[in-house]
């Protein structure tokens, strides 16, 4: 046998393969650390659609204002919020945004039910409410 086959034999026989058990906690480590990810992005995205009603809520407030600038008057339930030259009436869950004129504290107001769609909830269901932005300014 020559020398360099003597070292490839070595080399082999030097190696060890990993267990079963050694896999699969590698594996649920993995598992544990992807469940933690998914549950905070998840976080994320669910603030991120809030924050997109609440937005969306204040540009719709801004249309309404500007109707009334020049028509002297807020849109009527019957007209809605399609007489306003909005981009989307819809809210981040796919639902559209409810005008009420007269509102339950103001002339109008605009209403997100959020995730849920009904009104009340905490959270991703809680409803976010045009009377509600002009409070926290």
């Amino acid at each position: 046998m020559s020398c360099s086959s003597d070292r490839r034999y070595v080399s082999r026989a030097t190696h060890r393969a990993f267990s079963l058990i050694e896999v699969m906690v590698v594996v649920v480590i993995i598992g544990v650390l992807a469940g933690a990810v998914v549950v905070k992005v998840g976080d994320y995205v669910d603030r991120a659609k809030i924050n997109r009603a609440r937005s969306d809520v204040a540009t719709i407030m801004t249309a309404v204002e500007a109707f009334y600038a020049s028509e002297s008057r807020y849109p009527s339930n019957e007209e809605g919020l399609g007489v306003l030259p909005l981009q989307s009436q819809t809210d981040p869950w796919k639902r559209v945004y409810q005008y009420n004129m007269p509102g339950r504290e103001a002339a109008y107001e605009i209403v997100s039910y959020g995730a849920d769609g009904r009104p009340g909830g905490d959270g991703i269901n809680a409803d976010i409410l045009s009377s509600e932005l002009e409070e926290n300014g």
